[in-house]
């Protein structure tokens, strides 16, 4: 299976490390826990959507665009890596944020990716909760095209056919790492939100014929309608590399009992996860996908889900900026 027939620009850090987590796995006293670090993926302090970015950015390129738009929530990391990316390659770079944490504090407002977006030049356009952020993004584009500029717009999360080539080209990496470490992979676990992550990471391991299972932990919606976004997403994207028919419905699964009261707002277990981690393992989480997904697997493992289970990877999905978001509604003791 060969991703080099995409357009690709170069953006992350690869290979990412993938790093067992001792110390996490005797204290939950359950398989071998392994974390795929894609929080080191390098541009703008890093994140999974770079890997998507690489595809995205050279399809921009391909169709002549000056002019990046994309959208997500006012902590969006998508939206972080995006303007990175923007300013690294020469793009002007519009973010159209949908408020969709209510009372959100002055710090959520300001600080963490908004202030990276800042750093980077993006312009930053903010909406209503519930607004439609498609054609919020339309609207943008016909006022750059007006200007005489060529927009390109990329959907929330980089989320689309060509923005999941990006985790199908890292179930390739994981596996070739995993073949070096004689590791045997029984499951692979993260955090699901926009679905391109998830779809990608589907298609990748049902591509090379790995038989892992792939369990997402939802972040913002229920489970129909996170399985089936990923299941569309994941038929989309096999068939834009030619492999239709790849993908069946019950591969996609997604726990989403630990999204909590919506999108982006903490949870007590998220928070706990994200202590355990900083104090066990020295790594960071953020508090609205890759700390709700380590607090779904952790509770997971304390259920028994994975009892016949020698080994997890968890895709760590980055976002740790965000914490000085949450910082003064999270605890720390």
């Amino acid at each position: 299976m060969l991703l080099s027939r995409f357009p690709r620009v170069s953006l992350a850090h690869l290979p990412t490390p993938l790093e067992h987590l001792p110390r996490l796995s005797k204290y939950l006293n359950g398989p071998e826990i392994y974390v795929k670090r894609d929080d080191c993926t390098g541009l703008g302090t890093g994140g999974n959507k770079t890997r998507k970015l690489e595809f995205l950015i050279a399809d921009a390129q391909k169709k002549n665009a000056d002019v990046i738009i994309t959208q997500g929530a006012v902590q969006s990391n998508h939206a972080r890596q995006t303007a990175a990316a923007a300013a690294k390659l020469g793009f002007q770079c519009e973010l159209v944020f949908e408020k969709r944490v209510i009372d959100a504090s002055s710090a959520y407002m300001k600080s963490g990716n908004v202030f990276l977006d800042q750093l980077f030049g993006a312009n930053i356009r903010e909406v209503t909760k519930g607004s439609d952020m498609n054609e919020e993004m339309e609207k943008v584009a016909s006022e750059i095209r007006s200007n005489g500029q060529t927009p390109y717009i990329i959907p929330g999360g980089g989320s689309n056919p060509i923005g999941a080539l990006g985790y199908v080209d890292c179930v390739l990496e994981l596996i070739a790492q995993a073949n070096e470490q004689s590791l045997v992979i029984d499951s692979i676990v993260h955090a699901t939100g926009s679905a391109g992550t998830q779809a990608g990471i589907v298609v990748g391991a049902k591509a090379m014929n790995s038989n892992i299972p792939v369990l997402g932990i939802g972040v913002n919606a229920s489970q129909e309608i996170q399985e089936e976004k990923v299941f569309q997403l994941a038929c989309e994207t096999s068939d834009y590399m030619g492999l239709s028919g790849l993908v069946k419905r019950d591969d996609i699964v997604a726990n989403c009992d630990y999204v909590g009261d919506g999108y982006g707002i903490p949870t007590e277990g998220m928070n706990d996860a994200v202590l355990l981690l900083a104090r066990l393992e020295g790594l960071l989480f953020d508090p609205v996908y890759s700390g709700k997904g380590l607090a779904g697997m952790i509770d997971l493992i304390d259920q028994g889900y994975f009892k016949d289970q020698d080994n997890i990877v968890f895709i760590h999905t980055g976002g740790a900026t965000g914490l000085f978001a949450y910082h003064d509604i999270l605890s720390t003791k």
